[in-house]
């Protein structure tokens, strides 16, 4: 027995097992009041009928009932799934795309819900996500910029939403970085600092966020830390002085 001590179905009426079409599967312990029951209004109990009576999942994709649809769209024949790309519950719609060949499910990368479009946009590649890149939501649009070709991610580099860009700072072709050094978010910044090479850190030796240039002075030439052993900032200021300490001291001992 489930820990809810009732048994009612959809519309909120008592199940009563003497009239149910499934006789023959109560006396063979296929199912089961208030555990395993296709018309009991909670979900686990009808997940559990169809993995019991996985047979009986096609007849079920019509059923009246979202979760039943959605439910029995995980366990029937694939080919009776497609007609539910179209069902007017997102969940129905999602459970049917994810076991529907790719050629099938692209018009969902326009559903009106955004939890089927980025859960679509996680089972698409490349030219495929394409169109995605300028969807209306942001989290979409961040799947995207995480599953997409690197190569493919120059439209994101100037995106609205700064997440975004910080995914792109991290996966775009290192050459595309220096493109990215005045972007207006700190964190999209020290995201590029990170990844530039010590040659190409003097980018970014003025930036107005410290963490951008103590990343910068962790790693830049040592000719070029002089600007940076001032810096309004203490802890950029140790990181460049120590990093000089060094270099000055394995000078001295270089014969």
């Amino acid at each position: 027995m489930d820990d809810i001590d009732e048994a009612l179905d959809w519309l909120g009426n008592e199940i009563d097992c003497k009239s149910c079409s499934h006789q023959a599967l109560l006396a063979a312990g296929r199912c089961r009041l208030k555990h395993a029951c296709v018309h009991d209004r909670y979900a686990r109990r009808i997940d559990r009928f169809f993995n019991w009576n996985l047979e009986l999942a096609n007849s079920y994709v019509s059923h009246p009932h979202f979760e039943v649809r959605a439910i029995a769209a995980k366990h029937a024949s694939v080919f009776v799934l497609a007609p539910l790309l179209d069902d007017p519950e997102e969940t129905v719609r999602w459970n049917a795309a994810r076991r529907l060949p790719k050629r099938l499910i692209l018009k969902l990368r326009k559903d009106p819900h955004r939890e089927v479009r980025i859960r679509i946009a996680s089972l698409l590649d490349d030219d495929e996500l394409m169109p995605m890149m300028s969807d209306e939501d942001y989290y979409v649009r961040l799947v995207v910029a995480r599953r997409i070709n690197p190569s493919l991610l120059g439209r994101l580099i100037q995106d609205e939403e700064a997440e975004v860009r910080r995914v792109v700072a991290r996966r775009i072709p290192s050459d595309w970085l220096p493109g990215m050094v005045s972007d207006p978010d700190a964190a999209v910044r020290f995201e590029v600092a990170q990844r530039l090479p010590p040659y190409l850190l003097s980018l970014l030796r003025r930036d107005p966020d410290w963490r951008v240039r103590h990343e910068v002075a962790s790693r830049i030439a040592v000719d070029q830390l002089f600007e940076l052993v001032d810096d309004n900032d203490s802890f950029v200021q140790d990181m460049a002085r120590s990093r000089l300490a060094g270099w000055k001291e394995r000078s001295m001992e270089t014969p």
